[in-house]
């Protein structure tokens, strides 16, 4: 297309294409056609000014000035269509259209002065729009205000320093967030994360299994067996009393009793309510299956353990009950509890409410597990403690209101390998009794005077002192006067010469009486403590009495009459066990004891303490002893018989003695009297001493004691499989000397 010329075309007639009479803008004092139209698009210039200048413009008058653009620059296409828009507009600062000489007739436009601009600047001004209202008369040039500089636009803040300020707020911010998050999750992290915990938490008891108690082979005397416990949650059960009812008649306890426990309380030093309570230990496995069966709000059963006893009522006395809670109540079971009972442990956990009452997977969860028991393992043996429970029964059956003890000891251990109490009780029911007493240990509680049998310690303690010898011969009368008190023989010798094993035959008390004043109080009140009197034995068992020694400065004129023979002494039948265990071994007393060892809960095995030891005679005055002894179950011929014959062991030499004492209580001598047989066998080389010990109010022991002896002793040789004694061997006694 070719490039349109500079100038404007022209009609016939010279004038602008474009320009017509009448048109917007024409003046009508001139008669000149309007100005303003497409033919005034070349008045004006790039830069923006009128094509006429100077004092002519504005008087109106001189010849038409044009100021012709640079040919330097290439005109811009647009320009014509701008001053079409703005053609015709008078403003404020334009001056008005006047009449030329050439007859044409131009707009004079007064602009405000611009910097230059390039016809392509990019940043150039917009076309000022069209107005639709009529243009003011141009203002005459005098009554113009002049320009006023554009006012400068204000001063924007600096968005570089809000942004600072921003960031530093944000910073402060976070941190300050950041530092509570970090202090939330390591300083206030226990109480918010327990918050609410303890309404979520259950508590289960784990029991800890009790320990057994074994005899010396490892036998069961008692032990635990599987059982369940039964308990109620507090918080969810809907009718106690109701429940209550349902239960007593399967766990045998009052409905009263099952409701209180079934009541809603809080835990001891908290606000929290207790959730677990137990209801019953020790339940059979079929019963918790029936009460488990009845669906019961807010009742379970969990494992449990029992207390089992396979005897029943052997060694009963000895190793006493547990309560339903498995603690040790009397006997081995109450002394040794804090050994056999373990420690319980306990699980915690979060659970559900309601129908979802289980254990929340990956919620809050502590368990501590239970520590069993240690064993204990004694020196008890159960075949033998069976037959002599069952010796001594037969025996005291034929009296009433009877009390009777058995001991056997080993020799030279000191073991015990039967510790018997008459009447006994079965450990499963120890409710069923006549009295509380029936429970207790006889041997060790058992006190009494013990009459003739304290007299081997004084004959042991003459020959020790050199008073008498096993040969020694005196005259013996038949009555003996100590502080106005007679006492006489059961056998009188009427003034003749009786050696010494005639008067332990014959329980001469005048002729002990009298070696006994050659021996004097103080050295027999020392050999009485030697031979373990005056005190516990030390053996085990709880509440051992420890009998009553008179001092020698407390003896009356009559005591001199009466200590050397058996009385004014208190003795248990365990101590007067030991004190002829002494001098069946070769005089060296060694401390009773039931306790072999203790087994742990891994199975370690340690050694019971060791019991003590000490020499109180002489091996040869032992020796002698325990000769002169056999004469009580031997001596029987024209001069009479002796008092232990019915003790005597068919195959076995035997060594013992008969007594006859009293008992005291709270000071008060009691009705009947004490019979009593301590004995040792093979009387050679002895290797147990069995003594028996019976009492009846109304008398009828009479010939219980040796009786039982024999059948006791009998049955220990031939369980341990003793040797019998040779017989050739057996001593012959001369009662009265010629």
């Amino acid at each position: 297309m070719p490039p349109r010329s500079e100038e404007p075309r022209r009609d016939a007639t010279g004038s602008r294409r474009g320009s017509s009479p009448g048109r917007r803008g024409a003046d009508p004092r001139s008669g000149e056609p309007g100005v303003g139209g497409i033919s005034d698009a070349r008045a004006y210039t790039p830069r923006g000014r009128t094509i006429r200048e100077g004092g002519a413009a504005r008087t109106g008058g001189g010849a038409e000035q044009r100021r012709t653009p640079r040919s330097s620059r290439s005109g811009d296409p647009f320009r014509p269509a701008l001053q079409v828009l703005d053609g015709g507009r008078a403003g404020a600062t334009r001056a008005g259209r006047r009449d030329t000489a050439g007859g044409r007739s131009g707009v004079v436009r007064t602009v405000s002065a611009r910097p230059v601009r390039e016809p392509f600047d990019d940043d150039e001004a917009p076309a000022p729009r069209r107005r639709t209202a009529p243009r003011r008369p141009a203002r005459p040039a005098a009554a113009r205000r002049p320009s006023r500089k554009p006012r400068r636009p204000p001063k924007l803040a600096d968005p570089r320093r809000r942004l600072r300020l921003g960031t530093l707020l944000a910073l402060a911010l976070f941190a300050t967030i950041g530092v509570r998050l970090v202090f939330l999750q390591t300083v206030d992290t226990p109480a918010y994360a327990d918050g609410g915990l303890a309404n979520r938490l259950t508590v289960v008891e784990l029991p800890a299994p009790r320990g057994a108690i074994y005899d010396w082979k490892g036998e069961p005397l008692a032990h635990s067996v599987e059982a369940r416990y039964v308990f109620v949650d507090p918080t969810k059960v809907k009718d106690p009393l109701a429940t209550a009812k349902l239960l007593s008649p399967l766990l045998g306890v009052r409905v009263t009793e099952l409701a209180d426990k079934m009541k809603e309380r809080t835990l001891p030093g908290t606000t929290i309510k207790s959730q677990f309570e137990y209801l019953a230990r020790g339940v059979d496995i079929d019963k918790a299956k029936q009460i488990m069966a009845l669906d019961l709000a807010g009742i379970g059963t969990h494992r449990d353990e029992k207390r089992e006893v396979p005897g029943g009522d052997l060694a009963a006395n000895l190793i006493g009950f547990t309560s339903q809670d498995m603690n040790g109540l009397e006997g081995l079971e109450a002394k040794y509890d804090d050994l056999l009972r373990g420690q319980p442990g306990r699980k915690r956990y979060e659970a559900g409410q309601g129908a979802l009452a289980a254990p929340i997977p990956g919620g809050y969860s502590e368990t501590t597990p239970a520590k069993p028991g240690s064993s204990l393992g004694l020196t008890l043996d159960r075949d033998l403690q069976f037959q002599a429970q069952r010796i001594l029964s037969a025996r005291m059956a034929q009296t009433r209101n009877s009390v009777g003890a058995a001991v056997i000891i080993e020799v030279p251990s000191g073991e015990v390998r039967a510790q018997v109490s008459y009447p006994g009780y079965s450990a499963t029911e120890p409710t069923k009794v006549n009295s509380p007493s029936d429970r207790a240990d006889a041997a060790t509680s058992f006190v009494v005077d013990p009459g003739s049998i304290h007299k081997a310690i004084t004959y042991g303690a003459a020959l020790q002192e050199g008073v008498i010898t096993k040969d020694t011969v005196l005259p013996v009368a038949n009555t003996i006067i100590k502080g106005g008190v007679r006492f006489e023989d059961t056998h009188p010798a009427n003034g003749r010469r009786m050696s010494i094993p005639g008067m332990l035959a014959f329980s001469s008390n005048v002729g002990t009486i009298e070696i006994a004043d050659k021996l004097g109080r103080d050295r027999l009140i020392d050999y009485q403590k030697r031979f373990g009197l005056g005190q516990p034995t030390g053996e085990g068992m709880p509440g051992e009495a420890s009998g009553r020694l008179l001092p020698a400065d407390q003896w009356s004129g009559s005591a001199d009459g009466s200590v050397p023979i058996g009385h004014s002494v208190d003795a248990t039948p365990l101590q007067m066990a030991a004190a002829y265990a002494a001098i069946a071994n070769d005089g060296t007393y060694v401390q009773p004891h039931l306790i072999k060892e203790v087994i742990g809960p891994d199975g370690k095995r340690t050694p019971g303490p060791a019991p003590e030891t000490r020499s109180v005679l002489s091996p040869q005055n032992a020796a002698a002893l325990r000769t002169m002894l056999e004469a009580v179950t031997t001596v029987d011929g024209p001069d009479g018989s002796a008092t232990g014959l019915a003790a005597a062991v068919p195959g076995y030499r035997v060594a013992g003695k008969t007594g006859t004492g009293l008992r005291y209580v709270d000071g008060k001598r009691q009705p009947g009297e004490v019979h009593s047989f301590i004995g040792m066998a093979p009387a050679e080389k002895p290797r147990y001493v069995v003594a028996v010990f019976v009492w009846s109010p109304g008398g009828e022991v009479g010939g219980v004691a040796a009786p039982a002896f024999r059948d006791m002793m009998g049955f220990t040789l031939a369980h341990y499989r003793v040797p019998a004694s040779p017989t050739n061997k057996s001593p012959k006694f001369e009662v009265f000397p010629r």
